[in-house]
């Protein structure tokens, strides 16, 4: 590939998406190099990487958050920019100065636009001030004095959320206003928790909303451009678990509007490199989210149905280039869907699990984002999610016949995972029709239960479970005395 846009880029992150780096990476010429802490010695993405350093702390977490470690860690081995993926230090608008203080690039927004929009409230203020649609709300920071008479007035069903919140943590639904004064203090207390920061607002919570955010990509030239949407309304807890693009719920209308919208949030932001910006949507309106500064988990599916490499689409724009790409030359092909592998017991409230990686075998023909091997231990130090299988077609039908012959074929052995769930979600008639909302897995419990093997099954695994058995072999293997006294007759 002619002319990379840097010689050599060190990732700040783990687990699949540090490997899916790594193939841009590759595919550009470039060097990649990885960070690693002990836990993830065995790591498809340390094996994958040109070069890995060890990086240590109080804990495996502490490690990937230690940006002066992982500066220096670029320093030495020669990288020109650091690519932080999600999570960790992704929207850390500190980081990204030390990045470019240190004579690297960070490759993402700029520190202003992260801290513009990666603010729930500062965000919310400013895209409402632009005119684009906001929820009903109340911000704290406003008056503090009035913030719990400001959110009574905004009515019942509302939802409190950190101001630094995401992925769910620290949010509460509040139907009953009489408890309003108790959930903001638990609200609070989470998001000090989580976050290091108590400030909350609250806004109008739609019943059976859909979540639908729009990819969009900018330059330091000021262009932007729209990559279309993604439905990511299957979640437990507020966080994701599976997502499509195009999203079965809106109309060729709606989707040029809410893209456009987005498209519009990221051009008044000054948006440099890839974001989301996320919706919810009910009854036809939609209400701006929250804007993510950084490459989403789900990615991928944008990826499939447009053909463009958005971690290439990231190098390029960090290191100066204007985008090659204008909104009419991009379209959407087909039909694309993410699901997430978790490990995590879907019967037991997903409950994230634990176990030795023993087999692993993956489905033939299926683009797998995957962060593990055999051999790698599966703890509770990270975030559960181990890999994402990610099909298209031609059709919506046709992607989920297609996953479910996937999933049937993603074996792992050593830790349970979320596979079996999927493959029912899969077949559950609201979601083959597409009728789903973000509280579709709690209107729905029994997806979640595992059914009770049928009785040709459990005497497979008692027979199994017996010849297992060393004293059972032994008295199958043992010959009678009468046989034994024939020796080698023969009739």
């Amino acid at each position: 590939m002619p002319n990379p846009p840097f010689p050599r880029v060190l990732i700040a992150n783990r687990g699949e998406i540090a490997v899916r780096i790594l193939r841009t990476l590759r595919d550009l010429g470039i060097d990649g190099v990885v960070v690693y802490h002990a836990a993830d010695r065995l790591s498809p993405a340390v094996a994958a990487a040109a070069r890995a350093v060890e990086i240590t702390g109080p804990t495996p977490v502490a490690a990937y958050l230690d940006g002066e470690q992982i500066i220096a860690a670029a320093l030495e081995t020669g990288a020109q920019a650091i690519h932080p993926g999600y999570g960790f230090l992704s929207e850390n608008a500190a980081f990204a100065r030390k990045v470019a203080s240190a004579g690297l690039t960070f490759i993402g927004p700029t520190p202003a636009a992260i801290e513009l929009m990666g603010d729930k409230v500062r965000a919310r203020a400013f895209v409402e001030k632009h005119g684009f649609p906001v929820a009903p709300s109340a911000i704290e920071d406003d008056d503090p004095a009035t913030f719990v008479e400001r959110a009574r007035a905004v009515g019942s069903p509302l939802l409190i959320k950190p101001s630094a919140g995401g992925g769910g943590k620290g949010m509460r639904i509040v139907r009953d206003l009489a408890t309003l004064e108790d959930e903001i203090t638990r609200a609070r207390s989470e998001g000090q928790r989580y976050f290091g920061d108590g400030r909350l607002y609250v806004e109008r919570y739609i019943e059976n909303p859909r979540h639908i955010e729009v990819q969009v990509l900018g330059d330091a030239q000021g262009n932007v451009v729209h990559l279309f949407e993604r439905e990511c309304s299957v979640q437990r807890r507020f966080q994701k678990i599976v997502e499509e693009s195009p999203s079965p719920a809106l109309t060729p209308d709606q989707r040029a509007k809410i893209c456009e919208t987005a498209a519009g949030i990221a051009r008044a932001a000054g948006y440099r490199n890839a974001g989301t910006v996320e919706f919810i949507y009910g009854a036809g309106e939609f209400f701006f989210l929250e804007m993510n500064t950084r490459l989403q988990v789900e990615h991928p599916v944008t990826e499939e149905i447009t053909g463009i490499d958005l971690v290439a689409q990231q190098l390029r724009v960090a290191a100066g280039e204007p985008l090659s790409l204008r909104q009419e030359d991009i379209t959407a092909t087909g039909h694309s869907i993410e699901y997430r592998i978790y490990a995590e017991s879907a019967a037991q409230g997903f409950t994230p699990t634990t176990g030795k990686v023993l087999k692993l075998a993956l489905p033939a023909d299926t683009r797998i984002d995957l962060g593990i091997s055999e051999g790698q231990q599966v703890t509770s130090a990270f975030d559960p999610m181990l890999a994402k299988l990610i099909v298209h077609a031609a059709t919506r039908p046709e992607a989920i016949a297609k996953a479910d012959r996937a999933l049937a074929g993603f074996a792992l052995l050593g830790c349970e995972t979320n596979t079996a769930f999927l493959r029912r979600l899969n077949a559950d008639p609201a979601f083959a029709a597409g009728e789903v909302h973000t509280g579709f897995l709690d209107a729905n419990p029994h997806l979640a239960e595992e059914p009770a093997p049928s009785s040709e099954t459990v005497r497979r695994l008692l027979a199994t479970a017996a010849l297992l058995t060393r004293p059972v072999r032994d008295a199958a293997d043992a010959i009678p005395p009468l046989h034994s006294a024939m020796g080698g007759w023969r009739n």
